[in-house]
């Protein structure tokens, strides 16, 4: 069996294993079992007609005697392209609109009230190839560009929050940018937040394309929590994610398009171990997939020349900052994850382990300040 046609590891262990022990094994795994939802008839009818997965699972906090639950329900979009990549641009933008449109619209049929999309989801991602044409067509005005516009009628018709990654075109300084724009669940554009971190590895040669972004660990306050958006490579990165907490995001979402050859065994790891160490719930979302280009590319990292990326694995999850997890989505199929979590939750983890409070923060600020200056030497005792 070839690494696109294993569907999931949660499927693979559900069919292979007794049940007492995989509920052993999924407690080691995957923490404190998350409910699973009762979605709507409807909704589970209409995706099934639509040809996507959906799962909807729960966390739940203690109730306490000063503050109500905090519930708030959030959707995570995995597809592939729909069109080949050599169709007409417009085409393909116009096909990705209509697929995930219906998506989003099962996500209000189940309550979601903030979704987030893969990256750069209009597009296939190209980034691999080096070429400029005809894939920086794409690129988009963040503020009122196409896709921009498509969300906000989204966000109006159906009271959600809107999380749309782009490869957006700023026009007014000439420069293309990964980013991701936050439409409030009343249309308006609340604002952007750009990629921070840009791989240089293997077949991601985005930097031909776009440069680290500008917008700092911006954390946008909505009617359902106050959120932010790790893009792709910031996973990595634990001092992104803990930037994006320390401005008081209570989920921080991660849209990505990466490869199983590539990152496979890290991807259950990083936003679970992130929702733990920030007292915060993190969602990761990855698109599926084999996606074909006509022109060959390498890589200069002496493989042959080849035309396609690889597997994008989809297997989107959510993380609570208890350090249990949701199962993840199919590794093969679009689908949609819908996940309801109390925020309360982040506050009684961070009682409980207090990893902020315990945080050595000046030092470490003072020691970082230090390691980047040209002349720093490590501090070694040496015999």
């Amino acid at each position: 069996m070839s690494s696109c046609e294993f569907e999931s590891l949660e499927k693979c262990l559900e069919t292979h294993l007794p049940e007492a022990e995989l509920s052993e094994v999924k407690r080691i795994l995957f923490g404190k079992e998350t409910k699973k939802l009762d979605l709507p008839a409807a909704a589970v009818s209409a995706a099934s007609e639509r040809d996507f997965e959906l799962q909807g699972f729960g966390f739940e906090a203690s109730p306490e005697q000063l503050r109500p639950a905090r519930r708030t329900r959030v959707g995570l979009i995995q597809n592939q392209i729909v069109l080949p990549t050599d169709a007409p641009i417009l085409d393909q933008i116009t096909a990705m609109h209509s697929r995930v449109g219906e998506m989003v619209e099962v996500a209000a049929m189940c309550g979601v009230n903030i979704v987030c999309f893969q990256e750069t989801w209009t597009m296939p991602f190209a980034f691999c190839t080096r070429e400029k044409e005809p894939w920086t067509e794409f690129a988009e005005s963040a503020e009122d560009g196409n896709t921009t516009r498509f969300c906000q009628e989204l966000a109006k018709k159906y009271n959600m929050v809107i999380i749309s990654p782009i490869l957006e075109r700023d026009a007014r300084h000439s420069t293309l940018w990964n980013t991701a724009v936050v439409i409030s669940n009343t249309g308006k554009v609340l604002g952007k937040t750009r990629k921070n971190h840009i791989p240089r590895i293997g077949d991601f040669n985005e930097s031909t394309y776009y440069m680290e972004g500008d917008s700092g660990h911006t954390v946008f306050q909505t009617q359902f929590g106050n959120i932010a958006v790790n893009i792709c490579y910031g996973r990595h990165h634990p001092l992104n994610w803990f930037m994006f907490s320390m401005n008081g995001a209570e989920i921080i979402f991660n849209p990505s398009a990466t490869v199983g050859a590539l990152s496979e065994p890290m991807w259950s790891i990083e936003a679970r171990n992130a929702a733990i160490a920030n007292h915060c719930f993190t969602c990761a979302i990855n698109r599926v997939g084999t996606e074909t280009f006509k022109s060959e590319f390498t890589s200069g990292d002496g493989k042959k020349a080849h035309h396609d990326f690889g597997h994008f694995y989809g297997s989107s999850y959510v993380s609570a900052p208890d350090g249990s997890r949701s199962p993840g989505l199919s590794r093969t199929r679009d689908g949609l994850l819908v996940v309801e979590m109390d925020l309360n939750l982040n506050r009684q983890i961070s009682d409980k382990w207090s990893f902020k409070m315990t945080g050595r923060y000046p030092e470490y600020a003072e020691e970082l300040t230090e390691a980047v200056k040209h002349d720093f030497k490590p501090k070694v005792v040496k015999e």
